[in-house]
């Protein structure tokens, strides 16, 4: 039988896992919410499946029959749990269920470690109401997995960087960060890598369960905007206490900021033999020159400084 997958979310990772799963000549669907959304997922060689996670009715049709399901989306932005995913799966008719879900969550639901390297023995204590919402996702999965026999995998992944995943406005504006001696462990992941740790999970028999997914050179939150800033010729960031830092930096900065941990991906490594094409920053940053999809572009100045522009439209 030939292997076909959907994806629900097709943002920035999901058209990547979209792209390589195309190369390997499998059949790509992909969930659209709108006219708009199906046109431009078919101009990217994806069939369009029509549904919004938001409107129950709009998934009364779906026909099921994936090999894989990716899941991508987001929980909504408020409450507890996360209605759309349990909308989608109570959706899914119950005679052609997939063969394998996997889940995109967060590296957050383990909250603040205090600079401990971190292995998926660890209990999850999620400490943002964001990461709160994600666990919540992730258990009602797997209940869900119990009820039906199918296999899931579930991601958590930190930061992810790439073109266009980059704090560029941020170091413009000078925001501060911690001062070094104060300053949390983070762990991040390519988004090309990212993709290719969801194929690993979707295309390898024995990938099942939990995995933590990063590049595994974790470095403190401050070296990053220092890397960052130092590859685009951009002046180093002002640094401030934490103390300072609680006072100042937006709640969302301030959930990064109070979370430290080294994740350890020795399980990914091993099990799902991922091809990491960025195993640290030093290579993964000039990966990231080509242009900020965002509407941003780097360009050398008289000064021999580089400065950001909004491209034309």
């Amino acid at each position: 039988m030939a292997r076909t997958v959907l994806i629900v979310g097709c943002g920035d990772i999901g058209r990547r896992v979209a792209r390589l799963e195309s190369a390997e000549g499998r059949g790509v669907y992909g969930l659209a919410r709108s006219p708009e959304t199906a046109a431009r997922l078919v101009r990217q060689g994806i069939t369009a499946v029509h549904g919004d996670l938001d409107k129950p009715d709009s998934l009364a049709g779906l026909n099921g029959g994936w090999t894989t399901l990716y899941y991508f989306a987001p929980p909504p932005a408020a409450g507890d749990g996360d209605p759309r995913l349990a909308v989608f799966f109570e959706a899914l008719p119950v005679r052609c269920l997939p063969g394998k879900v996997v889940y995109v969550s967060t590296s957050g639901v383990y909250g603040d470690c205090g600079g401990d390297w971190v292995d998926e023995e660890r209990p999850p204590r999620p400490q943002t109401a964001r990461s709160r919402r994600r666990l919540a996702a992730e258990e009602a999965l797997m209940a869900w997995s119990r009820r039906y026999g199918v296999t899931v995998v579930i991601l958590r992944v930190p930061g992810i960087y790439g073109p266009g995943r980059l704090p560029l406005e941020r170091l413009c504006a000078g925001v501060p960060v911690v001062r070094q001696e104060e300053s949390p462990y983070s762990n991040r992941i390519h988004a090309d890598d990212l993709a290719e740790v969801c194929v690993a999970a979707g295309t390898r028999a024995a990938a099942e369960g939990v995995y933590n997914v990063s590049d595994g050179h974790p470095t403190t939150l401050t070296d990053y905007f220092h890397a960052v800033a130092d590859h685009f010729g951009l002046p180093r960031p002002p640094a401030i206490s934490l103390a300072e830092a609680r006072r100042v930096l937006s709640p969302e900065m301030l959930s990064f900021v109070e979370e430290s941990k080294r994740l350890d991906n020795g399980r990914m490594l091993r099990e799902l033999r991922p091809r990491l094409h960025y195993p640290d920053l030093e290579r993964g940053l000039p990966a990231c020159s080509g242009g900020h999809p965002q509407g941003f572009q780097v360009a050398p100045c008289a000064d021999g400084l580089r400065v950001f522009g909004h491209r034309p439209t």
